[in-house]
């Protein structure tokens, strides 16, 4: 049996109200969760992109990205297993920010190229922008101080290199 793994995939759809709730229905119907959703219009206002990462076995994945293709309002279904891709993720954090801690806690920031955004006479709020695991990581770091809030946008990601997920419209290899 496969090992399940997390597979990042772009569903390039029709600007339509409802389209969400039908892609995300049957990815529901086939026992997967989503584990991050991040929609947005592309760079043509009638086209929205929508990136979906989910764990699950190749084969059943396949089947998924298939029935996904054949709904009405999508475009184009992109699995970026194993294509070299460009991914980020962007959160806020919420943390305890003592005067006695605040040092210790600028200098995590400071090291994670993070920026404070906000400051209360108690807390610090963190924005934080990279790779999943890099956003894991300051979350972790910043756990001892005590996270009051945490907001995640979700991954986004693009294919390394020319290769857009527009261009991949009218090519079969997806």
């Amino acid at each position: 049996m496969q090992k399940p793994m997390q597979h990042t995939i772009t569903v390039l759809v029709e600007n339509k109200p409802g389209v969400l709730a039908r892609v995300a229905g049957l990815f529901a119907r086939r026992g997967f969760n989503i584990e991050s959703l991040a929609v947005s219009i592309t760079e043509d206002p009638t086209i929205s992109r929508m990136t979906i990462v989910v764990t699950g076995d190749d084969s059943t994945l396949q089947q998924i990205n298939k029935q996904t293709d054949k709904l009405i309002d999508v475009i184009k279904v992109i699995d970026y297993s194993g294509v070299p891709i460009v991914e980020r993720e962007l959160a806020m954090i919420k943390v305890n920010a003592e005067p006695s801690r605040r040092a210790e806690i600028m200098q995590i920031v400071d090291i994670f190229r993070a920026k404070i955004i906000d400051i209360s006479e108690t807390t610090f709020t963190i924005e934080v922008t990279g790779s999943v695991a890099k956003v894991d990581a300051i979350e972790r770091l910043l756990s001892p101080f005590g996270i009051t809030e945490v907001v995640r946008t979700g991954k986004i990601a693009m294919a390394r290199g020319e290769i857009t997920a527009m261009s991949q419209i009218n090519n079969n290899s997806g």
